[in-house]
């Protein structure tokens, strides 16, 4: 399988964002729900979920943002099966890797959309409003209901939307915001979206996909 083609006129890459399923390294905080191994199979399943919708129905293209690197057997399968570049997340923390990561693609496309692996009622539909969003502002939030985000869409980039935010807290749409309108960019919201983070998520699943 590929990624279907984008429209000759796309200008928009989204960059999907995700760790490595190691188990006892990813999905930490459900692992008294659903173990070390559950967790880490969760975490796979939500990434393959969403690059399945995402190149089913692309508005530009996808690449693979990846850690601890691009060698892990789960990475090459998945970039191999939709043809999707893959690269190596690069930055001393979480704000450091995504301003790399949208600076570099930024060379390539007139847009960006980051979006991390954690919202499964994310799918290509929410990517394209927040690509139209883009024809006209600087940037684009999707907020997560624990009050981070699950996309950011951007225009253009700058170190203070990511630097000393206090990643995974309940601040960090807030602190957004507030760099946006520092920084004078035009920015709007879409529709709020939950994240799975913590045991009491997992019922939000049965909406989605099944537990395995």
């Amino acid at each position: 399988m590929v990624c279907a083609p984008p429209p000759p006129s796309a200008s928009t890459r989204t960059l999907v964002f995700a760790r490595a399923p190691v188990p006892g390294q990813v999905k930490t905080r459900l692992i008294p729900a659903l173990g070390a191994a559950g967790a880490a199979a969760l975490h796979q399943r939500l990434t393959e979920q969403l690059l399945e919708r995402l190149c089913a129905a692309p508005v530009g293209p996808t690449e693979l943002w990846v850690t601890p690197d691009t060698r892990h057997p789960f990475f090459i399968d998945q970039a191999r099966r939709w043809n999707i570049g893959l690269y190596p997340q690069q930055g001393v923390d979480l704000g450091a890797r995504l301003h790399y990561a949208a600076g570099q693609a930024l060379t390539r496309a007139r847009s960006v959309i980051l979006v991390g692996t954690d919202c499964p009622a994310l799918d290509a539909g929410y990517i394209r409003a927040a690509a139209a969003r883009l024809r006209v502002d600087d940037a684009v939030i999707g907020p997560a209901a624990d009050g981070g985000y699950v996309l950011l869409g951007l225009c253009r980039t700058d170190p203070q939307l990511f630097s000393g935010i206090p990643w995974g807290t309940a601040a960090v749409a807030r602190l957004t915001r507030t760099r946006l309108v520092a920084l004078g960019w035009r920015f709007s919201e879409l529709e709020t979206l939950a994240d799975i983070d913590r045991p009491d998520d997992l019922a939000l699943l049965r909406h989605h996909i099944p537990l395995r």
